[in-house]
């Protein structure tokens, strides 16, 4: 009971979340579909109107699809998009109630007892609902009732709202499905005669509790009202941000620094608090005339730690505009990633915190994206054993694996004049008379042919490690199919 009434549940049940959220950017007239790999066969997860009603449904094979529907329109499906998605949906419908829990893939569960009068009523309420959900280009199936699990089977089942008090009548005539049974206990109903709640609200409860166990009964009692269902709602991400007031207005370097200093501590123990590190930070500054300046921080790594993110903001400060003064700073963690808690050792920090700090210090003023680390590839050829990525983004490790030794130096081949499968004996090679002392090899290389590469079009390539009388150890190699000899790199 609330408040001397009963409790009134709504089951917001949203049948093409994923697709919808789709095509709400990327709008399409004809069939569309998101396909989702199970076991190793591409299947339909979400479709749109236009595609239900050319006979496409959920779970078909993405081949038969397309074998009925050669127009279809598909795309891969993102689990997580959807899921962020319906956060987003799940804090709109707190305008109905503060009680909104996610159910489900693609559903909402609203506890709004003593709320529906201030929309006028429960058939207003819903009424609203479908509105906003049709502008936003959703499609929005309700149910409304005393309990969670009656509300789950109007609106999928049924969609309507059910008398208070009246849940027997409501649900006598909806299948069974709509317990929220799983498919082998609503076959196995079937096989009975029992296709609906009511027959089975009918029948002696001992022969189905031996034969289905207590599942099939514990549903039926929670949609009955019998026994109680929680609607738990999910809680806020925590929000990091914190404000700072000045009672006058400061305008020196050194007062906004300590300002600063202050909202990092706050901010900082926050972070602690939820394990997490912050990746960019905004330090916003109001000025008594209205205006406002932002000195953004992008850190090369998740800090939390305010005496070592502080001295990084130096810079960005030191080139504000006070005017005439600053009457209030605002701190706020734009980008936040997990951090645990580490176990505190001697040293105060370690050699990767010390470069992060240098590379953040630099990223400042280069950019984050423009200090970049050299990585290990899996590949045998030269040119594709690494990649570059920004050292911001980027974990080093790994280790190359190569039977031979490689230079120190890589560089494109260039050509040099000598015949043979061997190295030649004397050689010219950047205006560079050359003689071989010692030559080892060879290490052939073949392409791969699963990557288009122009360079390596020609074939494969015998490599010789290659010591000169003059002191020079270079690379060089031979292509046996169109017989040429280049150099590609030095060693040390």
């Amino acid at each position: 009971m609330f408040g001397g009434k009963a409790r009134r549940i709504v089951s917001m049940w949203f049948p093409r979340l994923a697709s919808e959220r789709v095509l709400r950017v990327r709008p399409v007239e004809g069939p569309f579909a998101l396909t989702l790999k199970e076991q190793n066969a591409e299947r339909i997860y979400c479709l749109n109107a236009r595609a239900e009603a050319l006979g496409l449904s959920r779970g078909m094979s993405f081949a038969d699809a397309r074998a009925f529907c050669p127009d279809l329109l598909s795309r891969e499906a993102d689990s997580m998009g959807d899921a962020r998605f319906l956060g987003v949906l799940r804090r709109w419908a707190t305008r109905y109630c503060p009680w909104v829990g996610i159910e489900g893939e693609d559903g909402l569960v609203l506890d709004v007892s003593g709320a529906a009068h201030l929309w006028g009523g429960e058939g207003e309420m819903l009424a609203d609902m479908r509105a906003r959900a049709a502008r936003a280009g959703l499609s929005l199936r309700l149910g409304l009732g005393d309990t969670r699990g009656a509300a789950w089977a109007l609106a999928r089942h049924g969609e309507g709202i059910a008398p208070p008090g009246e849940m027997r009548a409501a649900l006598a005539a909806l299948p069974v499905a709509g317990l929220r049974l799983s498919p082998t206990e609503v076959t196995g109903l079937a096989r009975l005669g029992l296709r609906t709640i009511g027959e089975v609200m009918n029948t002696a409860r001992a022969p189905l509790a031996r034969r289905f166990g207590a599942g099939v009964l514990l549903r039926l009692d929670q949609a009955l009202g019998e026994v109680p269902e929680a609607v738990s709602p999910e809680a806020d991400p925590p929000h990091y941000g914190v404000r700072l007031s000045f009672p006058e207005p400061i305008g020196l370097e050194a007062d906004v620094m300590a300002g600063a200093a202050r909202l990092l501590e706050a901010l900082c123990a926050k972070l602690q608090e939820n394990e997490a590190g912050a990746r960019v930070l905004c330090l916003e500054l109001r000025r008594v005339d209205q205006g406002s300046q932002q000195v953004e921080l992008r850190l090369a790594a998740p800090m939390r730690e305010a005496a070592r993110i502080l001295p990084l903001f130096e810079r960005g400060v030191g080139e504000v505009e006070a005017g005439f003064g600053i009457d209030q700073m605002r701190l706020v963690a734009r980008v936040v990633e997990p951090l645990p808690i580490r176990q505190i050792g001697h040293a105060t920090q370690t050699g990767a915190d010390r470069l992060n700090d240098l590379i953040s210090r630099i990223g400042t003023r280069v950019g984050l994206e423009n200090i970049q680390r050299f990585l290990p590839a899996d590949s045998h050829i030269p040119e594709r054993s690494f990649i570059v990525s920004p050292a911001a983004y980027s974990v080093p490790g790994g280790s190359w694996v190569a039977l031979r030794p490689r230079p120190l130096r890589l560089f494109p081949p260039e050509p040099i004049a000598g015949h043979g499968p061997r190295p030649p004996a004397r050689f010219r090679w950047r205006r560079m008379a050359l003689s071989t002392a010692r030559a080892t090899g060879p290490e052939r290389i073949a392409p791969e042919w699963w990557l288009e590469d122009d360079a390596w079009r020609g074939g494969m390539r015998d490599y010789w490690k290659v010591e000169t009388r003059e002191g020079r150890r270079l690379w060089l190699y031979h292509t046996p199919q169109a017989p040429g000899w280049f150099v590609q790199g030095e060693f040390a």
